[in-house]
C-alpha cells in the first residue's frame, strides 16, 4: 500500500429540513388546527480514528464529502428524518488542520477517538410549534438551517516509542532491518527512504516500536531535499536515535548539519533525549573507529555508541540504551498521571 502522510479535503455537513404548514382537515372537524411538523437535522461531519487504517492514500482520489441532509416536515405532525452523519476515517496519530495548516481542530491518537469537525443545521419548526392561545392558526414555518463547509488538512504522525534521524544513506533502513522484521529498501546511494517506516522491536522483556524516516540535508528547513515533513513522524518519540555514517570525512560537521535542520523544525524536538552512534563501523578499523568517535563525541558532547548494523557489533547496547529511555519517560508519565489523580481525589 502506498504511504501518503498528508491530504486536503472539503467537506459538507447537511442543512436542517424545513418545517411544514400544514393544517388538520377531517370531515366534521371545520377547524382541525395546525398540524405541521419540524424538520429534521442535517448529519454531521465526524472523523473518526480506526486501527486497520495506517495511510491517508484514501483521501487521494476522494477529496470531497458531504453528510445527508434533513429531511422536510410533513403534515399529521410527522417530523422529518435526520440526516445521516459523513464517518471520515483515519489512522491514529492523526491531525486535523484548518486550511492555514496550522489551526489544530483536533488529534486522533488512538482506536475510537472521534472529533465532529461540521456540525448539521438544525431543522426548522412547523406551524405547529407557533400555535398560541391567541395565534390558533399559524401560517407559517422556520426554514432549515444551513450546513457548514470548509476545507481542511489531514496530517498523519506516526505513533513510535523511538525514531531513527540523521544523515542520508547514514545506515537507519539498515538497522532497522536489522533489528526488526521491517524490510525497507536498503541501497548504497542517498534517498533510498522516501517515506517513513515503522518497525517492532524486542530488547529483552521490552517491545518498542522504532520509526525510520528519510534523511536530512543541509537546508532541509528550506525546502531542500525532501524537505522536513517526515519530522512530524518522530515528535511524538520518547528518545531519538542520531546515527552518523563513520566511513565519512568530517562525522561532526554531519552531526551538526542534522542538528541545525531540528532545531529549525521545532525547539521542542530539538529538546528530546538524544542517542548518539557512530554507524558502519564493519567498514572501519578500530583505531579508526575510536577516532572518529572521538571527533563525534566533541561536537555533540556525549559519548558515542559505535555499532554496525551489518556485523552486529553495537547493536545490543543501543537497543538496551533507547529501553532505558523510554523506561524513563513511561515512568514519569505514570507519576504525572498519579498527581493528576491525586489532586482530583482531593479536590473539594
Amino acid at each position: 500500500m502506498k504511504f501518503l502522510d498528508q491530504a486536503k479535503i472539503y467537506v459538507r455537513s447537511g442543512a436542517g429540513g424545513n418545517g411544514c404548514v400544514s393544517f388538520r382537515r377531517e370531515k366534521f372537524i371545520e377547524y382541525g388546527g395546525p398540524n405541521g411538523g419540524n424538520g429534521g437535522k442535517g448529519g454531521d461531519v465526524i472523523i473518526m480514528c480506526v486501527s486497520n487504517l495506517n495511510t491517508l492514500i484514501d483521501y487521494r482520489y476522494q477529496q470531497h464529502f458531504f453528510a445527508k441532509n434533513g429531511e422536510a416536515g410533513m403534515g399529521r405532525d410527522r417530523s422529518g428524518a435526520n440526516g445521516d452523519d459523513m464517518v471520515i476515517k483515519v489512522p491514529p496519530g492523526t491531525e486535523v488542520l484548518a486550511e492555514d495548516q496550522e489551526t489544530i481542530i483536533g488529534e486522533l491518537l488512538k482506536p475510537g477517538d472521534r472529533t465532529v469537525i461540521a456540525k448539521g443545521g438544525n431543522g426548522g419548526f412547523g406551524n405547529a410549534h407557533f400555535k398560541t392561545s391567541t395565534n390558533r392558526a399559524p401560517r407559517h414555518a422556520n426554514p432549515g438551517q444551513p450546513g457548514e463547509e470548509l476545507t481542511i488538512w489531514l496530517r498523519m504522525k506516526l505513533i513510535a516509542d523511538a525514531g531513527l534521524i540523521g544523515l542520508p544513506n547514514a545506515g537507519k533502513s539498515t538497522f532497522l532491518a536489522a533489528v526488526s522484521a521491517a524490510k525497507p529498501k536498503v541501497a548504497d546511494y542517498p534517498f533510498t527512504t522516501l517515506h517513513p517506516n515503522l518497525g517492532v522491536v524486542r530488547a529483552g522483556e521490552t517491545d518498542f516500536v522504532l520509526a525510520d524516516i528519510p534523511g536530512l540535508i543541509e537546508g532541509a528547513n528550506e525546502g531542500a531535499g525532501l524537505g522536513t515533513r517526515f519530522l512530524g513522524h518522530v515528535e511524538r518519540c520518547a528518545v531519538l536515535l542520531h546515527l552518523v555514517d563513520g566511513t565519512q570525512e568530517d562525522v561532526a560537521e554531519a552531526y551538526r548539519t542534522v542538528r541545525r535542520e531540528i532545531r529549525a523544525y521545532s525547539p521542542e524536538l530539538a529538546k528530546r533525549k538524544e542517542i548518539v552512534v557512530l554507524s558502519k563501523s564493519d567498514a572501519l578499523t578500530p583505531e579508526a573507529a575510536e577516532e572518529k568517535a572521538a571527533e563525534l563525541g566533541k561536537a555533540a558532547r556525549k559519548k558515542p555508541l559505535i555499532l554496525s548494523a551489518v556485523s552486529g557489533h553495537g547493536m545490543k547496547e543501543a537497543l538496551y540504551a533507547i529501553t532505558r529511555e523510554i523506561g524513563r519517560r513511561n515512568a514519569q508519565e505514570a507519576e504525572a498521571l498519579e498527581e493528576l489523580e491525586g489532586r482530583a481525589a482531593w479536590r473539594p
